[in-house]
């Protein structure tokens, strides 16, 4: 099975990110209430409590930042690891999913056409995105629309052959070739 170009570290990388802002938000505020409820305690036995709740803040700043840190190069790490794919003789078949794995089998009489995008990260890293769109429709974890055959990073050499080679197969199927 082939692996994706390393440039979807990135890809990854920067979806972590913006899925986990909202947790790293609740993580450091439920962090900071559990910290000004352990130094308002500390206060009212003669503790400063200004000083107690400024440190509290910025503790819960800072192990926030870490644990987002942390969890998010877990997932990039494992979601590069556990993203696969590979054209056989009939169909491409796609592996994919960190916690939920997902198994998918593309026939190539069901393509329809494919596109390749490059956005700005993927032209300064070298890599696209080839969107294999078929007869059905394929949902993300989002619930947006996506390309069923949706593979997010590879060469762009290799985008190329794969568009060629697809196309070849559609041209073979409307032809009555295969």
């Amino acid at each position: 099975m082939n692996k994706l170009h390393s440039g979807a570290k990135w890809k990854f990388r920067l979806g972590a990110y913006g899925s986990m802002i909202i947790p790293l938000v609740v993580i450091t505020y439920a962090f900071n209430f559990v910290m000004q409820l352990i130094f308002v305690l500390r206060a009212s036995k003669g503790g400063d409590p200004i000083t107690f709740s400024t440190t509290g803040f910025f503790i819960a700043l800072a192990v926030g930042i870490v644990v987002f840190i942390i969890l998010s190069e877990i997932y990039v790490s494992l979601a590069y690891k556990n993203w696969k794919y590979e054209f056989t003789d009939m169909n491409l078949k796609l592996e994919r999913g960190v916690i939920w794995k997902k198994y998918s089998n593309i026939p190539y009489e069901r393509v329809q056409n494919v596109d390749i995008h490059r956005g700005v990260l993927a032209r300064m890293l070298g890599f696209s995105t080839v969107d294999i769109q078929t007869a059905g429709a394929a949902y993300s974890a989002r619930g947006m629309s996506r390309s069923e055959g949706h593979i997010p990073a590879v060469d762009i050499a290799s985008a190329e052959k794969i568009r060629d080679f697809l196309m070849s197969k559609i041209s073979k199927k409307s032809s009555g070739g295969m």
